[in-house]
Parts: structure tokens; C-alpha cells; sequence
């Protein structure tokens, strides 16, 4: 029914006028048949409603497809860049790593090259830059109490940049200045002239 109705008007019409026009000359009628038209067919009214029904799920099949198609044109090139980025992230980081690897193994050839010359010196260089690593990233003051050094210098201002504040923002506001405190003779003075007016 579907396909008498949508898709095959034009077929049946065709395979019709084929079929009688076998028939006609089979009979021997001299009947030429031209054309054909297959007028509006409509399914009976008993059965609209479920015609209708299964017209419109059809549709709606369609229209799903359409759109889960859509969403696999939208996904599927978006999963494809993806696993391209993640391919390339991927590659660049195997790169980095060898490239560090190597790096680090020709600096320990070069190391090992001097401690061979020099063992103490080289030892001692070791330490020392190690130290410097460790302690620029740290807040902490080591004092050397062995040396016996009264004098300290601390500073403060690396410290400050260090942990983050500023020193505007931490640096106390100065302290308003304090009056001067009154002489003695002042004092002494300011209490004769009251004695001088208190009332005898």
C-alpha cells in the first residue's frame, strides 16, 4: 500500500499499461493504449487511522536516522581531532623525555670526566649546587653557629618576594611620633604659676 501510494504511482501505471496492451493485442482488438493515469488512491476509511499511524512512524524512523546521523557527523570528527591532539601530546612528550634523557646522561659523562681528574673538587662542586637548588626555593635562614660571627645579615627583602607579600604590605606604618617629653624646668615652672593663683 505504501508503495502505491508514495513511491510506485508511476511503476504501477507503467507495468499496467504494459500488461493490457499485451492482453489487447493478444485479443487482436487493433487497441492502442497511450496512456495510462493512476488517479489518488487512499487506503479505506476502516483503516485510515492505522495507515496514518504507520505513516507517521515511518517519518519518525526517518527523522531519527537523520539525527543520529547528524550527531555521528558532529562527534565522530571531534573524537578524530582528539585522538590526533592526544597522538601528537603524546609524541611531543616521548620527544622531551629523550631529549632530557640524553641531556642528563651526557652531563653525567661530562661529571664523571672531572671527577676523575678532580674527586674532592668535584665533590665539594656537587654539594654546593645542590644546596643552592634546595635552598633558593625555601623560606628558611641557616645560621652558622660554628663560626662565631656576631654579625648576621638576614635578608629579609628576598625572603618577603619569596613567601609572596610584598614588604609595603607587611612593613609596619610608622609609629605617629611621641611628644616630646617637658623639660623639668618647665614643669617646675608651669606649677609655680598656679600656686600664684590659687586664692590665698
Amino acid at each position: 500500500m505504501d508503495f502505491v501510494i508514495f513511491e510506485g504511482r508511476a511503476e504501477v501505471a507503467a507495468r499496467a499499461q504494459k500488461l493490457m496492451q499485451e492482453i489487447l493485442d493478444r485479443y487482436g482488438t487493433g487497441i492502442n493504449i497511450s496512456k495510462v493515469t493512476m488517479q489518488n488512491a487512499q487506503p479505506p476509511e476502516q483503516v485510515q487511522a492505522a495507515f496514518d499511524d504507520a505513516v507517521k512512524a515511518g517519518q519518525d524512523r526517518e527523522r531519527q536516522k537523520n539525527e543520529g546521523q547528524a550527531y555521528a557527523n558532529d562527534v565522530i570528527p571531534k573524537a578524530r581531532g582528539m585522538a590526533a591532539r592526544l597522538q601528537q601530546e603524546a609524541e611531543g612528550y616521548r620527544q622531551r623525555v629523550i631529549e632530557q634523557a640524553d641531556g642528563d646522561a651526557s652531563r653525567f659523562r661530562q661529571i664523571v670526566a672531572e671527577y676523575n681528574k678532580a674527586p674532592q673538587v668535584t665533590r665539594d662542586r656537587l654539594y654546593l649546587d645542590a644546596m643552592q637548588q634546595i635552598l633558593s626555593n625555601t623560606t628558611k635562614v641557616l645560621i652558622d653557629q660554628k663560626g662565631g660571627n656576631n654579625l648576621l645579615y638576614l635578608p629579609l627583602d628576598k625572603i618577603m618576594q619569596l613567601s609572596g607579600t610584598s614588604s609595603s604590605e607587611t612593613a609596619p606604618k610608622p609609629a605617629e611620633p611621641a611628644p616630646a617629653p617637658e623639660s623639668s624646668t618647665a614643669r617646675s615652672r608651669e606649677a609655680f604659676r598656679l600656686r600664684e593663683r590659687e586664692p590665698r
